[in-house]
């Protein structure tokens, strides 16, 4: 088998990589990306393609499947270029999966694609998939996967399939994950249990997590099996208040929604961090997923509980851990986060 992955160098690219390297069944993969990494991965050949720009045809010419990762939060001030990037090159990637004649397209869309739900029952895929109207975010993903359908009606031979994950943590993703939620004046050393002495107690706020490593197995097990559709990922418990609370042994305190989102508001106008208040918006209204699909038809079960996710992502906020790709790497932030901060703190992309 061999297997094209565009945007192969983030979070969940670098893990779906390390999935299938291990895999017998696949060959070879493609990794695309924008900026060419230096990182060496076995059975792993790299090549430089902008989804909004580049002729993907031949790079998927031969290909027995196509994972589609590519996707930007930053900057998250410049709505425009989001969209170009993640609505409009997703849509370039499906037509060149059809010309090119891949059998199988298997995309990451996210927890954020689900319309408004409740937080004290858990729902399966056939949840509203409208997204939060307030979050820009969801609305891309939400519009995306308006065009997968589409993209089935007009490509019955593809396979076409859906991962749904949570919020994605790993160690090696740490600083790249700060650097699109946290930004520049983000403490990182911070990130120690003994230094958190309350969790702040939000209603509505119970989010869900699943290591990358566990998505990166998700996606290769959707390679090699003859599913179709969405699948939902997630690992065991929700985190809410509580469980972050005895996680990291610390107490809870009760926040007003509407005071911390002003907050949030402020802080996203002042350019201390870059992500807007829409992000809690979405935070405060998703569902809580089920994963018994991904559990029963994939044979999926997540290795990593979300208490294991939470402090892998903690290690590496403290010691700074990374990998050798533009998107994940330390050095991206240049000296004392000086890269970061000539961005404009979500102005321009990390």
């Amino acid at each position: 088998m061999r297997v094209a992955v565009v945007g192969a160098t983030g979070n969940i690219g670098t893990s779906v990589l390390r999935s299938l390297a291990g895999e017998e069944q696949v060959e070879s993969v493609l990794g695309l990306a924008r900026r060419v990494p230096a990182l060496s991965m076995p059975k792993v050949e790299w090549a430089s393609a902008d989804v909004t720009s580049s002729n993907l045809v031949p790079h998927f010419r031969g290909a027995d499947a196509v994972v589609l990762l590519s996707w930007l939060i930053q900057p998250s001030r410049d709505l425009n270029r989001l969209w170009m990037v993640n609505v409009e090159g997703s849509t370039r990637v499906m037509r060149a999966v059809k010309e090119a004649g891949v059998p199988a397209l298997v995309y990451s869309s996210s927890v954020g694609v689900y319309s408004p739900g409740p937080k004290d029952r858990r729902v399966d895929e056939s949840w509203p998939a409208g997204g939060v109207p307030t979050s820009y975010y969801a609305r891309q993903k939400a519009e995306v996967e308006r065009r997968l359908d589409r993209f089935e009606r007009e490509a019955p031979g593809v396979r076409v399939v859906r991962m749904r994950p949570a919020l994605v943590f790993k160690r090696e993703a740490a600083q790249g994950i700060r650097r699109l939620f946290g930004g520049p004046f983000f403490p990182g050393f911070l990130a120690r249990p003994r230094f958190i002495n309350f969790v702040p107690e939000l209603e509505g706020l119970r989010p869900q997590v699943v290591h990358s490593y566990d998505v990166g197995e998700a996606f290769r097990f959707a390679l090699l099996s003859d599913v179709r559709g969405a699948f939902n990922l997630a690992a065991e418990p929700p985190l809410d208040a509580y469980e972050i609370g005895r996680i990291l042994d610390a107490r809870t305190v009760q926040v007003s929604t509407r005071i911390a989102r002003a907050g949030v508001s402020v802080a996203w106008r002042l350019r201390l961090h870059p992500v807007s208040p829409d992000w809690l918006d979405m935070a405060l209204n998703i569902p809580i997923m089920s994963t018994a699909r991904a559990r029963e038809e994939l044979g999926w079960s997540p290795r990593y509980s979300a208490e294991d996710t939470l402090l892998d992502l903690m290690d590496g906020l403290r010691t700074r851990a990374g990998l050798d790709t533009p998107v994940l790497s330390p050095g991206t932030s240049g000296r004392f986060r000086a890269h970061e901060i000539k961005t404009g703190v979500g102005r321009r992309e990390p």
